[in-house]
């Protein structure tokens, strides 16, 4: 085989430029840190790594919802927690109202004080979160009691929060359990006792065993509460162990190892050396240069 000038220029270039390829791949690695910039260059560790950033995009997005989730039960805990409080505010009034001792205009400051819990705990059953009302089930727009329009929730209809792929928590509370339009009879019937001259300490005392039901009602509610509050914990757990994984997997698939980069790169670059070298002893004789 006749080996020609051209032959041995052309091969010299062809292997000359792969070479300046290969050094714009270490290049690109060492830049962006990334094993490849273009899905040609791998697909398969293209198609890896749109899965895998997938999965990353879901379990931060999951966080947010967590977070999502926490500011509603910690709302609603904290408002469960000074209803019950309201409520027991309102039971020592009756214990203290229910002695005979206790004169008309004495039971008539105690019906006052009545009111303004009976008030408080409507503002309460109102509460918001993020601007959404979080004791009128679905319809977080419109506010869940009313007592001057005589308006009470009885949407019973969960607000579920995906924290998990096919995993959704309840987060809201339901009203009639604990801000039901009974609760505000029986306490408007109380305030209405207290200002009636007629009424008896023993019917005052009988208000206790109503009083007694709408306090456990808010206790169980807030320990239902609780519970689905250790669950969400539980699913956060879950859910920072998957974000660490989900990161070490696209990790390895996408991220290069810069180490190898730079000892490839400065290979590269004397094989590259050596190869200009050689090329340019062989291709510079001409047969002019013979002539001479």
């Amino acid at each position: 085989m006749r080996v020609t000038q051209s032959m041995i220029a052309n091969n010299s270039m062809k292997h000359l430029s792969q070479s300046y390829q290969q050094l714009k791949t270490y290049q690109d690695q060492l830049s962006t840190g990334k094993k490849i910039s273009r899905a040609s260059q791998d697909p398969v560790v293209a198609m890896n790594g749109m899965r895998y950033r997938t999965q990353v995009t879901e379990t931060e997005q999951f966080k947010r919802n967590l977070s999502e989730v926490y500011n509603w039960m910690d709302t609603a805990d904290s408002t469960l927690d000074q209803t019950t409080n309201a409520l027991h505010r309102v039971r020592e009034l009756t214990v203290q109202a229910s002695n005979d001792t206790y004169e008309e205009t004495q039971r008539a400051n105690i019906a006052k004080e009545v009111q303004q819990l009976k008030e408080h705990l409507e503002s309460l059953g109102n509460t918001k979160a993020n601007n959404k009302y979080i004791f009128n089930g679905t319809d977080t727009t419109n506010k869940p009691i009313d007592l001057e329009a005589g308006q009470f929730s009885t949407n019973e209809q969960n607000v579920e929060i995906e924290l998990l792929k096919g995993v959704k928590v309840p987060v809201n509370m339901t009203p009639n359990k604990v801000f039901s339009e009974q609760l505000f009879a029986d306490i408007q019937a109380l305030e209405d006792m207290l200002n009636d001259p007629t009424t008896t300490a023993e019917d005052l005392s009988g208000m206790l065993d109503t009083l007694d039901v709408h306090i456990n009602n808010s206790v169980d509610e807030r320990a239902e509460l609780g519970a689905r509050m250790n669950r969400v914990e539980m699913i956060d757990n879950r859910v920072q162990e998957q974000e660490v994984i989900a990161k070490r997997i696209m990790s390895d698939n996408e991220d290069a190892d810069i180490e190898k980069v730079i000892i490839a790169l400065m290979s590269q670059e004397n094989v590259h050396r050596a190869a200009l070298s050689s090329s340019g002893r062989i291709i510079q004789p001409t047969l002019m240069d013979f002539l001479r």
